[in-house]
């Protein structure tokens, strides 16, 4: 949709597929750290020191790898030293859009009217799509980095004694099982809902749709032992990940995306593990069930009428 800096085309949620007609998720392009000394983190450059006010975020409400930053924003107490804007909902022709309706914000800080602006910003010649969320350096004035899983373990460790050590979402001795846990619920269920949504033929929406709910069904195994959350009675960034993918499902991956063989409300031990996370201080904050209806029920290849469902009903503690 970016070509060499220019918009050349309206807004598609499929950008590439495979051989079985099924969804490819683009490889995010700007890889750098938030370090508390500035110094290079795993990928990228340095130069990029942990400061307060320094650093914003550009998130969805909609978008779970983005809320992804926005649990660990609040559960690190960041707030003050991290700004955000957030898009709105509905996905236009030329992507994520900036606006001041609904719980929406304008971008103050570089007046851009869509998040691809941000981009060509940062890079005038880059190709690619304009993803959230974007973590921006006002200092540098580029982007840091745009890579969910990057920004959060940047939110857990990179800011130092800026952040609150209350949660360490990427302890020293889970990582090895926290690491072989995303490996796996990732493709199947995070992303597998967007192989299901997105595919392009029978053929590669049954492989994720079974993808889906055999991953599901072995949550559903792990967490009827009694355990609180994946790893036991600490809360990580495994959860974070598995929670903004269960809270969407019901109102949106049920239905839009053809994942319909069971909700997460039939299942109760995911449905207790759901209820434990958002009642942690903080995380409700960040779940804007009215956005993620909109949002997903804006694109167009998927629902052309642009009639966004009055159900499901929703548990209290989510609907509210």
């Amino acid at each position: 949709m970016l070509m060499n800096g220019k918009w050349v085309a309206d807004w598609q949620p499929v950008q590439a597929r495979d051989e079985k007609g099924g969804f490819v998720r683009q490889t995010s392009s700007f890889r750098n750290w938030i370090t508390p000394d500035g110094s290079a983190g795993p990928t990228g450059e340095g130069g990029f020191k942990a400061e307060p006010g320094r650093y914003h975020l550009y998130v969805a409400l909609i978008c779970p790898w983005a809320s992804r930053t926005l649990i660990g924003r609040k559960l690190k107490r960041l707030e003050d030293a991290i700004s955000v804007s957030v898009v709105e909902p509905e996905l236009s022709d030329q992507g994520w859009r900036f606006g001041d309706t609904g719980g929406a914000d304008l971008d103050t800080l570089n007046g851009a009217n869509f998040l691809h602006e941000i981009y060509t910003r940062a890079d005038p010649a880059i190709s690619g799509r304009a993803t959230v969320p974007v973590l921006w350096d006002k200092q540098r004035g580029t982007i840091v980095n745009n890579e969910s899983a990057d920004i959060l373990r940047m939110l857990n460790s990179g800011f130092g004694d800026f952040a609150d050590p209350t949660f360490d979402f990427y302890p020293a001795d889970l990582r090895e099982e926290i690491d072989a846990l995303n490996a796996r619920i990732y493709p199947r269920l995070n992303n597998g809902v967007y192989r299901a949504g997105f595919a392009t033929t029978q053929t590669a929406y049954e492989e994720a749709f079974h993808d889906v709910f055999a991953m599901l069904d072995e949550l559903e195994g792990r967490l009827g032992d009694g355990r609180d959350f994946l790893l036991g009675d600490r809360f990580t960034e495994a959860d974070i990940r598995l929670f903004v993918t269960l809270v969407r499902f019901d109102v949106a991956y049920h239905g839009l995306f053809k994942c319909n063989l069971r909700r997460i409300a039939d299942y109760p031990a995911l449905s207790a593990y759901q209820a434990r996370i958002l009642a942690i201080p903080g995380v409700r904050d960040t779940v804007s069930i009215d956005h993620i209806k909109r949002g997903y029920y804006s694109i167009k290849a998927l629902n052309p009428t642009g009639i966004v469902p009055v159900g499901p009903a929703l548990p209290t503690a989510l609907a509210a």
